[in-house]
């Protein structure tokens, strides 16, 4: 019964480490431009690398 009065906290406190982390993500524009990142994989950019 003791271990979890230990790790119950543990895993809240991860959990809200995760939330924040996913809140702060959005709150910096991280997923702004989903569309753009499709099509952006689909460029041919061998003309801008060095041979």
């Amino acid at each position: 019964m003791g271990i979890i009065l230990i790790l119950a906290p543990i895993s809240v406190a991860i959990g809200l480490a995760g939330l924040a982390a996913f809140w702060w993500t959005l709150r910096n524009g991280q997923y702004d431009d989903p569309a753009g990142d499709a099509a952006r994989i689909l460029m041919d950019d061998s003309d801008n690398q060095i041979h």
